[in-house]
């Protein structure tokens, strides 16, 4: 069986700037949309061999061209397990978005985008909704 990773991005109410500033600026009309068929973030191999889990939510700045901005990315809710926060901090340099746009004009700006780390054989997580969010599982 192959460990699972789910992700799926979240609007932040706020917008910033890649160095974290925030912007006075109105919301967008449409929010970003991943692009990525296959999610880019990969399993910590020794995590995996112990069956261990746990969920990640990145801050990442999405620029006008869909792009994220690596030096903004942060962990904004770490996991129990320290790998799983660099492996979602490295994965989400592949992810790619159709960006925000505003009047029509694509814009830069912040999202909350959660990774969930799952393993196969593993019970599920107290409060678990990883799985039926994803419509998996």
């Amino acid at each position: 069986m192959s460990p699972r990773v789910f992700a799926s991005a979240l609007l932040v109410v706020a917008c910033s700037s890649p160095d974290n500033t925030p912007l006075i600026r109105p919301q967008p009309d449409e929010t970003p949309k991943m692009l990525n068929s296959d999610l880019p973030f990969h399993y910590p191999g020794a995590l995996y061999a112990l069956k261990r889990q746990g969920n990640v939510t990145l801050r990442l700045y999405v620029d006008s061209s869909g792009q994220t901005v690596p030096e903004s990315t942060r962990v904004e809710e770490p996991s129990e397990f320290k790998p799983f926060d660099s492996a979602a901090v490295e994965g989400a340099k592949a992810l790619r978005f159709i960006p925000a746009k505003l009047h029509g004009e694509p814009v830069g700006m912040t999202i909350l985008f959660p990774v969930y780390f799952r393993h196969p054989e593993a019970q599920p997580l107290a409060g678990d909704t990883a799985l039926k969010k994803s419509g998996r599982g």
